[in-house]
Order: structure tokens, then sequence, then C-alpha cells
């Protein structure tokens, strides 16, 4: 297969994050609809937690394994060093991708309207609610600001670019080893985790009044997806584990604190069975799509 075709793959991988994205200008659902589809959005973001952290744990759990079993790893060298530089540095991603977001929000500055307070059912004349689909109005008197929802789904963006980015590297890797078969079935199975990504993306924007604009959607795709290719890229000219740990631990913490804004939103909405609901179907979705995946052994 040659370099055009790897790359090729890689990006087809990368696109079908658009799939989903659509969804986001869906207008006139009722309350209990805007919370499941905020539910699913958080059941997908948190398979993916799950899932990130799995595969960032897993190089170090391999080099443990050859300091303390080394009977089982013949011919492998490895020192205590190596381990605690991995094991330093999934700690550094993952309190730098939650930590990091937490201290941007507190100082992002908190302008809104004195003559409208918000109640906390989203309604106009109680306190403040904070961000996420939920809240809309709360932030009504912000025109020239985004929307603390589009703020929320540009993270949500961010963070699985961080960890498609890492999908990439295991396509361009496999390819690069000539494991072209796994790298295809990589492809179908990512693919797939992308399309649903796409969902989780536009999730905070269901209880927005104005509909995303198809540029806007189109810049989630592309931070969202485009570095899928990039990690392909990445992938087939090198291998190395500090890179891959160091993406998503990063992908890992920007996510989990999304996770957290959704869950406060979604239990200020008023409907906690559909948030339920949401949330599992949201997993389900995540784990169907990620069984591809294992079938190709990764």
């Amino acid at each position: 297969m040659s370099t055009g075709e790897i790359l090729g793959l890689g990006a087809i991988a990368g696109l079908t994050i658009f799939i989903g994205l659509p969804v986001g200008r869906v207008r006139g659902l009722s309350a209990p609809a805007r919370t499941f589809l905020n539910a699913l959005a958080i059941g997908i973001l948190v398979f993916l937690v799950v899932d990130v952290l799995e595969h960032a744990v897993e190089p170090i759990e391999d080099r443990l394994s050859m300091l303390t079993s080394p009977a089982d790893h013949p011919g492998a060298h490895e020192s205590w060093w190596g381990f605690l530089g991995l094991a330093s540095l999934l700690a550094l991603g993952l309190g730098v991708g939650l930590l990091s977001l937490v201290y941007y929000d507190r100082l992002l500055p908190r302008r809104r309207s004195p003559a409208a307070p918000v109640a906390r059912d989203g309604g106009v004349g109680g306190a403040s609610i904070g961000p996420g689909a939920a809240a809309v109005q709360e932030f009504a008197g912000r025109p020239s600001s985004p929307s603390p929802a589009r703020t929320l789904a540009m993270t949500i963006a961010v963070g699985i670019g961080l960890h498609n980015f890492a999908e990439g590297l295991a396509i361009g890797q496999s390819a690069a080893t000539g494991e072209i078969s796994l790298a295809v079935l990589l492809v179908i199975g990512f693919g797939l985790h992308n399309a649903t990504e796409g969902f989780g993306i536009v999730g905070p924007l269901a209880g927005e009044a104005e509909r995303p604009s198809w540029g806007l959607l189109a810049l989630f795709g592309v931070i969202g997806g485009a570095p899928t290719f990039l990690g392909t890229v990445v992938g087939q000219s090198f291998t190395n584990d500090a890179v891959s740990v160091a993406f998503l631990s990063l992908a890992a913490g920007s996510i989990l604190y999304v996770v957290i804004q959704l869950v406060g939103v979604a239990l200020r909405s008023g409907h906690k069975e559909m948030l339920y609901w949401g949330v599992f179907f949201g997993m389900l979705l995540g784990f169907a799509t990620d069984f591809v995946v294992t079938a190709a052994g990764v």
C-alpha cells in the first residue's frame, strides 16, 4: 500500500466525524428530548474517557511488567526511570487537560445582564446556573461573545481532536509495520467511533435558540477530525510511546472536564430519567463501535 493510500485511510477515518455534526442544527425539540441528546453526548464522552485512559495506561503497565516479571519478557530491557517517566507524563497530561480548563473558565469574563437574572430552572428572575444547553438564556446579554454551550462544544472538539491524533498514530504505525489489514480494520473502527463523536460535540448546542452555522460545524469537524489524519502522518514516520501517552492523557483530562460540566447542566434540566437513559444509550453506542476495533486485536 502506497503512502498516499495510507494517508487517505487516515483522512477517511477523520472525516466520519462530520456525520453526526448536522444534528446540532435540529430545533423544535421538547425539553426532555434536549436533555436526552445532551445525555447521549455525556454517555459517548464517558466511554471515551474510559477508552482513552485504558490506551494511555497500557504502555506504562507493559513497562512495569517488564520490571516486575522479566522472565515473561525475554530480551526486553527496561529501567525504573523509563517507567516513572511515562507514569509522570500520564499524570501531567491528565492534570493539564483537566485543571487548565478549570482555571481558564475562571478567567473568562462573567458579564451578565443585571436587569434579567436567571432562575435555576433556566427562566428569568433567579440565580445564575452556569454553562451548557440548559442555560442559554443566562447569557442573552452577551451577543458579542460565544455562548457557554458553544464554548463547551469547542472544548469537546479539542479534547476529541487530541484523542483522534492518538488514533491516527495507531493507524500510521500499523501501516508502517506492514500490517495493512490491521490498519484497514482500525480505519473502519475509528471511523465508526468518530461518527458518534460528532454527536458528542454538538450535544451542548441542543438547547440554544440560534442554530449553529454550517461554518461553525465545519470548524468543529476540522478540529475534532483532522488530527486523525495528522496522527496517521506522524505514526507512519516513527513510533513513540511518550507522544501517544501525552496526547491520550491530555484528551482524557479535557474530556473529563466536559463530562462534569454537562452532567451539572443535565441535572438542572428537571428530567433526570432522560439523563440516565441518555447516558446509558450513549455508552452502549460507544461500546458497540469499539467492538470493531477490538476485532482488529487492538
